[in-house]
């Protein structure tokens, strides 16, 4: 499973892809508003810190506006992914930037049949948003499975895209139904290496090693 960092925290995204854990990066207008920044300059910023795709997204709501944005944005850098919203209008801007060979990634996706549109439109991704449908008494996780069975059943090359995660059982559950990338804040990743048997058993450890009285350095 890729993981991409749902923020637009330079630091923080800098800090995970230091360890190895940021295969991309997911932005939208929300984590703009909350860097204070302007997008154009801080998604320059996040392109020189990681190799993968970096998503921007679109603010217009008409087909044709949404691909002028969306070719500015592509401006930007090689690994920028247009970033479209799953609409009708969305979907005709996806099927002309894919087109001419850009990558896109259809956001707010809340059911299979969207993500079907989608997958025909030749998104690159597509973001089913898990806690949201959670939020309404709605199983996100069944919609990710919806999707990963739709995709198998045609040879769907559109990755899934696990968005709007809010805990690490959420990254568990989708990896293990099989979604090909999650992306989720830096404090859900950084959530992913604790355990208290862990922090137990260390506890434990370094108890039993001071009264050995022994030094390594």
């Amino acid at each position: 499973m890729k993981f991409f960092v749902d923020t637009a925290d330079t630091q923080a995204i800098s800090e995970l892809n230091d360890l190895g854990m940021v295969d991309g990066v997911t932005t939208n207008p929300s984590l703009i508003l909350k860097s204070g920044r302007d997008i154009l300059e801080v998604t320059k910023e996040i392109c020189g810190i990681v190799s993968g795709p970096v998503s921007a997204e679109v603010v217009a709501l008409e087909a044709e506006a949404m691909i002028a944005e969306g070719r500015k944005l592509a401006e930007i850098a090689e690994n920028i992914t247009v970033k479209l919203p799953l609409t009708w209008d969305g979907l005709k801007a996806c099927k002309v930037l894919s087109g001419e060979g850009k990558m896109v990634n259809v956001t707010l996706c809340f059911s299979a049949n969207q993500a079907l549109l989608a997958a025909k439109a030749g998104a690159t991704f597509i973001s089913p948003f898990i806690g949201r449908l959670d939020d309404i008494n709605l199983d996100g996780m069944d919609l990710i499975q919806d999707i990963r069975t739709v995709y198998d059943n045609y040879g769907f090359e559109t990755e899934i895209l696990a968005a709007s995660i809010r805990s690490v059982n959420h990254v568990q559950e989708a990896a293990l139904i099989g979604a090909d990338v999650m992306t989720a804040p830096p404090e859900v990743i950084r959530k992913l290496a604790t355990h208290p048997l862990t922090d137990k058993g260390l506890e434990q450890f370094m108890a039993d090693w001071a009264k050995t009285g022994q030094k390594i350095l």
